[in-house]
């Protein structure tokens, strides 16, 4: 069996031409929606990721700030950007990239957002809202997996979802979603025993712990749908997922590469995410 790539740039190409109709259509009536990113500090892998951002948003016609500041600034000067963010009425929707300088408290800063402009979905009355199943906004690397399964064709009702992770950005709220589209689900971790035995039985694979290449395709019921949502760079500067891709795509269904899998989605959900903001505002 060789499994069908499901290509994350495409679909997302195609999701983002869906989303710039509907911006469009914001825009004819006089609303252009309006993101905005804050990053502290110097993570160069923040700036690349912002940087994307900022090019989706000018695919979509969707107005974009993004502020830089230096890693010294103090939580009471980011706390005073959020609430400059909060109440500019041109952004509809805005993040703070994480992580933030260890002297910032994290938690202080998620708490801070409008739960009305956190497109990143991690303020706490919305994860709440993801919990009780009407979520107003979702964080958007789990929201592009769905939409990923969605665009490919695999059915969800009634399957045996598995996901390995279960970090506050992706296992989570995946876990939620899938539960949400009335699959079985279950949560491991990369500690739990004999994970192989729950990986096997998984109709739906979703891989997200950071660990390059833990799972191998004997790990894998063969014609599963296998997302990894991993990215990894080895010591010889190769980018891997958190699944084997040569062995995993030899038995699975399914399988998205990395990169070019699960990363462009990210980002496309969350220019969605800022134009479903603005249709808001217009309630």
């Amino acid at each position: 069996m060789t499994a069908r790539i499901i290509d994350g740039k495409a679909i997302s190409q195609e999701v983002r031409a869906e989303w710039k109709l509907r911006a469009d259509a914001l825009k004819a009536r006089g609303i252009t929606p309006g993101l905005a990113v804050i990053i502290v500090g110097e993570d160069p892998a923040s700036k690349v990721y912002v940087g994307n951002k900022i090019k989706a948003c000018a695919e979509l016609g969707i107005y974009s700030e993004h502020l830089e500041l230096p890693a010294d600034t103090t939580e009471v000067e980011l706390l005073a950007q959020i609430a400059k963010l909060n109440a500019d009425p041109k952004i509809h929707g805005f993040l703070v990239q994480l992580p933030v300088p260890k002297h910032i408290d994290s938690n202080k800063v998620l708490l801070a957002i409008s739960p009305d402009k956190d497109v990143d979905g991690f303020h706490p009355m919305n994860v709440g809202e993801l919990v009780t199943g009407n979520p107003k906004f979702q964080p958007c690397t789990p929201f592009g997996v769905m939409k990923l399964l969605e665009k490919s064709g695999v059915e969800i009702e009634g399957r045996h979802a598995v996901v390995v992770g279960r970090s506050n950005i992706v296992g989570k709220p995946m876990a939620l979603m899938l539960l949400q589209k009335n699959a079985t689900v279950t949560i491991c971790t990369s500690k739990t025993v004999d994970l192989a035995k729950f990986t096997r039985d998984a109709d739906i694979l979703v891989v997200a712990t950071g660990k390059p290449q833990m799972i191998s395709g004997d790990m894998i019921k063969p014609g599963a749908a296998v997302i990894d949502v991993g990215i990894n760079r080895l010591a010889n500067g190769k980018l891997v997922g958190d699944v084997d891709f040569d062995s995993a795509s030899a038995v699975a269904g399914w399988i998205t590469p990395v990169p070019g899998g699960v990363g462009p989605m990210t980002i496309t959900m969350l220019v969605a995410s800022t134009v479903m903001a603005a249709e808001r505002s217009m309630a």
